[in-house]
């Protein structure tokens, strides 16, 4: 087994799992709200849950999973409505409810499980996710249909921990600007976050019609 190839997919997956997860959508902004909001095992649960998700798809495309990859583009329109729905009504919670001040804590809001899971559900309600991962492959020279089980393990792997590296670097950044701001400050901060997941949400469900 030729170890240095293992090595170099694996890097690859590094590098491919970090910059797919760095556009900031719904459970980005998610997961900087619950940092700044004192929630912090929630914000490394959001991008927990968000990590796995993309490691499903890289899996998926990495191992020529053709059976789920049709399935998964055959009720595209439920995946997405599903995750639309989430999105607005956790939009909605955060509009309703008033912004914890720098002194509460609130770790116990919304269980673990939850908050693991309606990250990966967000992640995983779009399926463009699969083509933008073939696209990445291709352009560094990684050909799933030619990979073994081993290589496509550890390709998959440092997808994994890419992401992973991605939501820690922006829970990281998010926790030293908490420490600036104030009380108001966060107020309008999560007023001002709970209006763009509900844009999302909005955009999603329109884009269904």
């Amino acid at each position: 087994m030729d170890f240095s190839l293992l090595f170099l997919l694996f890097i690859k997956g590094i590098f491919i799992g970090f910059v797919i997860a760095v556009p900031v959508g719904p459970v980005g902004i998610l997961c900087i709200r619950r940092t700044l909001s004192h929630q912090n095992v929630g914000a490394a649960l959001t991008g927990l849950g968000s990590a796995f998700a993309d490691t499903f798809y890289a899996a998926v495309t990495a191992f020529s999973l053709a059976g789920i990859a049709a399935f998964i583009t055959k009720y595209d329109f439920y995946l997405k409505l599903f995750g639309g729905l989430i999105v607005a009504c956790i939009s909605f919670s955060i509009i309703m409810n008033p912004s914890p001040k720098k002194t509460d804590k609130i770790e116990g809001r919304d269980s673990p499980f939850h908050v693991f899971t309606s990250a990966f559900v967000l992640t995983i309600s779009n399926p463009i996710t699969l083509i933008v991962f073939a696209a990445a492959f291709t352009a560094v020279g990684i050909s799933p249909l030619h990979q073994s089980f081993s290589q496509a393990s550890f390709l998959v792997a440092g997808v994994f921990l890419g992401a992973s590296c991605w939501w820690l670097t922006l829970i990281t950044i998010s926790h030293l600007m908490q420490h600036k701001l104030s009380d108001p400050q966060l107020l309008w901060i999560n007023r001002f976050s709970g209006v763009i997941l509900f844009g999302f949400a909005a955009y999603i469900l329109i884009s269904l019609l």
